[in-house]
């Protein structure tokens, strides 16, 4: 059963600030990690963040966390790498 996924107001902003050709990149990724967003062939999880991970497309950055029990992929922030780890 697949994730659902949802875009918080900021990711949706960092994803129309994108070229067309990153914002199909960063959602074709998105579509790849909602039957398993644990997969750590597409995302890490970070440890300066607790309970957040990192999927990367390219010189991009998406960052999501997981609601379990809801099966819901919460996108957070779509940054550049030198951006994406800043606190």
């Amino acid at each position: 059963m697949k994730y659902i996924v949802e875009l918080t107001s900021e990711a949706e902003r960092d994803l129309n600030r994108l070229d067309r050709t990153s914002e199909r990149r960063i959602r074709e990724r998105l579509k790849e990690l909602a039957p398993d967003p644990y997969s750590l062939r597409l995302s890490k999880p970070l440890k300066m963040f607790p309970g957040t991970r990192t999927a990367r497309v390219g010189d991009w950055r998406i960052l999501y966390e997981i609601a379990e029990p809801e099966r819901l992929i919460k996108v957070t922030a779509v940054r550049l790498r030198r951006e994406a780890y800043r606190k």
